[in-house]
């Protein structure tokens, strides 16, 4: 593969063993266009079903600027599945589950249906840098420093062409290159949404005045402006949170200046603020992409969905797209998937981003300063004191009250099971593979014919309310009861033919 000076491929085993695409080109099974946390996790998702993955990066080096970033309990059960939420758990610190809607600040209901009830807060280049090497540890490739330029596709495949013109051959192309997606512009698929219409800045920083000074202007400040904070992190670190001037070049970042200069505006004071550790900005831009997939080029991530950072929704988001769309698209690859499993990835994940883009729509609205928005959240603050209220909410934020539409069925069906016990161990741990799992308490119940993709627990003392389950890869039951040839019939839907 030639390989200019600037494109720097990273991972242990080169994928180089067959494949010869159209004109002689090396044939990938999948090229990824870009490594944040969504691209970086769909390639370790098809590298747990042997798929051949390059990631295309266009920054030669990751992020430098350590913004904190926060982990929902779905993304947190979703790494626990992968045997991951360890490794990660040691460069996180964990914090209540609560508050988050439009920060109105109530606690966490009791008895939510999870094992990991809790926020965890991790900085941005570390949790990148564990799921880039957990998928070259799997035997992907990144190559730093390569950017898509363009690309063809026919009927069996992608011809990507990089900026220096080299030109690449794959099966399937996903773009998980961010807001300013080229894979999605040159796809042509539309974007559509609103534009920014406030910029808030963002950063962490020393500051210089004592703790309880600063709590008793922000408790007075956010009387009246809720987009605003200054919270303690660590020592003399505080996270600050302060509405930008304007819309500006969010290409452009901000100072430590313009920090001080809002704070004045907002507070009247600066609060002697200095030393930052990293500075940024985000607007409330609400964009959704009117397609996730157009033939052989699919589109995951924030090359899908932007939306403003409220309730912290963003990467849990493209992490679980990742989820959803790494065991589709290598059953696809690897010649077994059932004709629309490919297609179910927009079916599911399209309503899911929409439902996140209206929710921040609403938390938006309800951090302005106007009487009517303040109105409305004010009767919002109160109905949050019914558990139901509350419950609900939080399901919404952290994806747990997710459902898929599998058809008429118990509850359960078409949602993710929480990590349960089993006679050996916990749940999760027998899902690190990425397969299918039927968990069967009837043991009577057999995989026979799916045993390549499908693993069998027969346990009567699992802690499961129903004789059995079918769940797939990504942890959604999709099938419940007792009889096999109804069984039979459902792996047939998700895992093809026998």
């Amino acid at each position: 593969m030639r390989q200019d000076p600037g494109c720097r491929t990273i991972g242990g085993r080169r994928q180089d063993r067959g494949g010869i695409g159209r004109n002689g080109w090396f044939m990938f099974d999948v090229i990824i266009a870009g490594c944040g946390p969504t691209g970086a996790l769909l390639a370790a998702e098809l590298r747990l079903h042997d798929v051949r993955v390059l990631v295309l990066e266009k920054e030669t080096e990751p992020v430098s600027f350590v913004r904190i970033v926060g982990l929902h309990i779905r993304s947190i059960e979703l790494m626990a599945m992968r045997g991951l939420l360890d490794r990660i758990l040691e460069h996180g610190r964990k914090r209540p589950a609560g508050g988050f809607f439009a920060a109105i600040d109530k606690p966490v209901p009791e008895g939510l249906d999870s094992a990991h009830t809790y926020l965890l807060g991790i900085p941005q280049p570390v949790i990148v840098r564990l799921l880039e090497e957990h998928a070259v540890r799997l035997g992907a490739q990144v190559r730093r420093g390569c950017a898509v330029a363009g690309f063809e596709q026919d009927d069996d495949g992608v011809t990507v062409e990089l900026a220096d013109g080299e030109q690449l051959r794959s099966r399937y192309l996903v773009g998980c290159d961010g807001a300013r997606s080229t894979v999605r512009k040159l796809l042509g698929v539309g974007f559509p949404g609103e534009p920014a219409r406030t910029e808030t800045l963002m950063g962490e920083m020393e500051v210089g005045v004592p703790r309880e000074e600063i709590a008793a202007k922000v408790a007075e400040v956010r009387e009246t402006h809720q987009r605003f904070w200054l919270r303690p992190f660590g020592e003399e670190v505080y996270s600050v949170l302060v509405p930008a001037a304007g819309v500006s070049d969010r290409a452009e970042p901000p100072t430590i200046e313009d920090f001080r200069q809002q704070l004045r505006v907002i507070t009247g004071t600066d609060f002697g603020v200095h030393s930052p550790r990293w500075l940024s900005r985000f607007g409330d831009a609400t964009r959704l992409a009117e397609r996730y997939r157009v033939g052989r080029v699919l589109l995951a991530g924030d090359a899908a969905h932007i939306h403003p950072p409220i309730g912290g929704q963003g990467l849990n988001l493209g992490v679980q797209d990742a989820f959803n769309l790494g065991w589709k698209l290598a059953a696809q690859v690897r010649g077994w998937a059932p004709e629309p499993l490919l297609d179910t990835y927009q079916a599911e994940r399209h309503p899911v981003a929409e439902d996140v883009l209206d929710n921040t729509r609403a938390q938006t609205e309800l951090l302005s300063t106007e009487p009517g928005p303040q109105a409305v959240r004010r009767l919002l603050t109160e109905l949050m004191d019914f558990d139901e209220v509350n419950r609900h909410l939080i399901e919404k934020i952290t994806a747990i009250g997710i459902r898929y539409d599998f058809g008429a069925g118990p509850d359960l069906l078409g949602r993710r099971l929480r990590d349960i016990g089993l006679k050996q161990g916990h749940l999760y741990d027998r899902l690190h593979r990425g397969r299918g799992l039927v968990l069967d308490r009837t043991e009577r119940l057999t995989v026979e014919g799916w045993s390549d993709r499908v693993d069998l627990i027969a346990d009567p003392t699992a802690a499961l309310d129903v004789p059995a389950v079918l769940l797939r890869p990504d942890g959604h039951v999709a099938w419940i009861g007792e009889h096999q040839q109804d069984l039979d019939d459902h792996l047939s839907r998700w895992f093809g033919l026998p």
